[in-house]
């Protein structure tokens, strides 16, 4: 059994920044690839950002330049910083992590963090 958490979503201003921060948890023997998704109002899920287990990293082309995914693989921890925020990065932002467990391969899900860009 593997636990995805977020953290960090909220309320903010064009223009202003937020951190979001999602743990790992549970049957952990390794940690794979960890991302970012996240889904707007009326629109489909897309993803966001993501980095590899050796630190590749890859990004949507509408955060490049504002968003900085990082990892911090002792904690089994993946991190977004979103700066420059516009009202249409509002959406609920779910991390995934593709973990190795006893059982296997999987990818999980948290249930997501709400981020909402309005003046």
């Amino acid at each position: 059994q593997v636990q995805v958490v977020e953290s960090g979503g909220g309320l903010v201003q064009p223009g202003g920044s937020l951190r979001l921060s999602c743990e790992a948890s549970g049957n952990i023997v390794s940690m794979n690839g960890m991302g970012w998704h996240r889904q707007g109002p009326g629109k489909q899920r897309e993803l966001v950002a993501f980095i590899g287990s050796a630190g590749l990293i890859n990004y949507a082309d509408s955060v490049v330049g504002r968003f900085t995914i990082s990892r911090d693989n002792a904690k089994n921890m993946v991190y977004l910083q979103m700066n420059s925020l516009k009202p249409e990065d509002t959406a609920v932002y779910f991390c995934t992590a593709l973990v190795r467990t006893t059982q296997g391969l999987g990818n999980y899900w948290g249930r997501g963090t709400q981020v909402t860009v309005s003046a």
